[in-house]
């Protein structure tokens, strides 16, 4: 039982998505004591831009870097074809999704076996997404439709890579901070609370889907 876990939170202590991540993966553990667990942190190990640049770039990389950067994206690859389940940890930033998670992205679609329009090797499999808003963005706020990095993430791991998806969503994560949502903590309270439920299902998703040889 191999769960691979990716979070892209620009912060080490006190991030949401990886808060909330943490619940999925205690319930995960709990069913799967004996599974494995594979994790990429953005944060402290960011895959370089310049890799996806020597692949896709004109002109053309110098030979080396282009043979490092094929290297990486098998790598990074191998890391999701290897696993049973999945676990996004992944949060808004300047209304698009994280940069650190673009980049990871961008090369893991240039090995052949995950290209769209591949045959597909994850298809199927059970994932869950944990992403967290800085504001509020539902409908009828003012920032509705301002979310431009959920519905990417959704496209992305749903319909590119196949996966069997599920979403845990925060909002107003920065009410605690920022004066201007001091009014909303309550509601922003609500929504993280909200959210770890929504973990604890999902986390039993992936053990029932694990378990039931779905992945």
């Amino acid at each position: 039982m191999r769960l691979f876990r990716i979070d892209a939170s620009i912060r080490a202590e006190g991030s949401v998505t990886r808060g909330v991540a943490d619940t999925v993966l205690s319930v995960w553990r709990e069913a799967h004591a004996e599974g494995t667990l594979t994790r990429r942190d953005l944060r402290a190990d960011p895959v370089p831009a310049s890799a996806w640049q020597s692949l896709a770039g004109s002109p053309a990389a110098p030979p080396h870097e282009a043979d490092q950067a094929r290297a990486l994206a098998a790598k990074l690859a191998d890391e999701l074809i290897e696993a049973d389940a999945y676990l996004f940890a992944v949060p808004l930033y300047n209304f698009g999704p994280s940069q650190h998670f673009k980049t990871w992205m961008d090369l893991v679609l240039t090995d052949p076996r995950l290209a769209p329009g591949a045959s597909g090797p994850l298809t199927g499999r059970p994932a869950v997404l944990v992403t967290a808003r800085g504001g509020g963005y539902g409908p009828g706020t003012p920032r509705w439709g301002w979310d431009h990095s959920t519905p990417w993430l959704v496209r992305m791991l749903r319909d590119v890579f196949g996966l069997n998806l599920q979403v845990s969503e925060a909002e107003l994560t920065l009410a605690e901070v920022n004066p201007a949502l001091a009014p909303f903590r309550g509601l922003a309270a609500e929504s993280l609370e909200a959210a770890h439920r929504s973990a604890r299902r999902h986390g039993d998703f992936l053990a029932a889907q694990v378990a039931a040889g779905v992945a």
